[in-house]
């Protein structure tokens, strides 16, 4: 249903072990890039009533999100700051076609596997910091809506070309997404 080419390596779970305090920063920010997206969607594409309309609720939903990362990250004492970005969101904008109707079909395809990802690594969370009951539970709370979200940037790609077009661009972002995700990223980030 992910669409996803491959799973987290251990490799992310020591990251996560080693730096959850940053893990934690960064999910915040990752709510907020997710808001930033799908406001930036609704811009792009005004005339896609219902893109529009699917974008303002992911656009709530988001900064629900974020406010309850900040709320959980403030029980903890963690402060919030600015952080350097990883590598993963712009290396998948380096793939996005610039011209339409394309552009449009890689945003939203692009979009609907930073969602899969967060969906993936939420599950991994959740069950990878069973001992921690607090976040365990908050993380298999997020990982339905994450994969809600998935499967709606995915469905309105398809006003922008062929079912088939669309199936045959997200298996290409798909492999490429994990060829990323395989790199990895030397900061402890969600998506590193």
């Amino acid at each position: 249903m992910l669409h996803l080419q491959s799973t987290s390596s251990k490799r992310w779970l020591v990251q996560v072990d080693r730096n959850l305090k940053d893990i934690l920063i960064d999910h915040a920010h990752c709510e907020q890039k997710a808001a930033a997206t799908a406001m930036n969607l609704m811009f792009d594409y005004v005339e896609n009533e219902e893109l529009c309309q699917e974008m303002t609720a992911i656009v709530t939903e988001e900064l629900q999100h974020f406010h309850l990362v900040i709320d959980l990250i403030k029980r903890r004492g963690i402060r919030f700051y600015r952080m350097k970005p990883g590598t993963y969101g712009r290396k998948l904008k380096e793939l996005a076609r610039r011209q339409e109707p394309h552009k449009a079909v890689d945003h939203l395809l692009l979009a609907a596997l930073i969602e899969a990802r967060s969906c993936e690594r939420f599950v991994l969370l959740r069950d990878h910091l069973i001992e921690d009951a607090e976040l365990s539970d908050f993380y298999g709370s997020l990982y339905e809506s994450e994969a809600r979200h998935h499967s709606t940037y995915v469905r309105l790609a398809k006003a922008y070309a062929t079912e088939d077009d669309v199936n045959r661009r997200l298996q290409e972002l798909a492999i490429a997404e994990a060829a990323i995700i395989e790199e990895g990223c030397e900061l402890p980030r969600i998506h590193s």
